[in-house]
């Protein structure tokens, strides 16, 4: 049945009784609004208004399920990005990764000179930084045997013992 709703463009929140979908559409929407706007629950709050514009409250609450599946959606969208999809093997640590043109790779998208050694290695050395707007809250969350681990340590995350 699972197979049919996909088919038709629709995720189901459960796989074993599904009751609830959400449509492809709705997920790319959704993601795409919590990066660029962070509006999670503001986004979940206009869904219930456009169902029932009336009565926005008798809608029943479906957030946790659309937050389950879009994490869901997102790491599939990961491993069709890298070509993962059709493949049924392990990834290795950081494979999901995205590869980043912009960044000056030496030896990739910088040719290297004989100087690069001596003289300006400093200029394609990699630096981290960390806005001012940074917040820890994710680090401690509040029921921790709920989290979840979809993609540990196969981005850019290391692995939680590790870390």
């Amino acid at each position: 049945m699972d197979k049919q709703l996909f088919e038709m463009g629709l995720f189901p929140a459960s796989f074993t009784h599904p009751k609830t979908v959400f449509t492809f559409a709705l997920l790319d929407n959704f993601i795409r609004g919590n990066l660029e706007c962070r509006m999670g629950m503001n986004y979940y709050s206009k869904l219930r208004q456009i169902t029932s514009n009336m009565f926005p409250h008798l809608v029943p609450d479906q957030y946790g399920e659309l937050l389950r599946v879009a994490r869901q959606w997102h790491q599939l969208k990961l491993l069709k990005w890298n070509r993962f999809s059709h493949k049924q093997r392990d990834l290795n640590d950081g494979e999901l990764a995205l590869f980043c043109l912009a960044c000056l790779q030496p030896g990739i998208n910088v040719t290297l000179s004989n100087e690069y050694n001596t003289t300006s290695k400093w200029l394609y050395s990699h630096s981290l930084m960390m806005d001012g707007n940074f917040k820890d809250e994710h680090l401690h969350p509040t029921n921790l045997e709920d989290e979840v681990w979809l993609i540990e340590e196969k981005g850019f995350m290391v692995v939680r013992v590790r870390y």
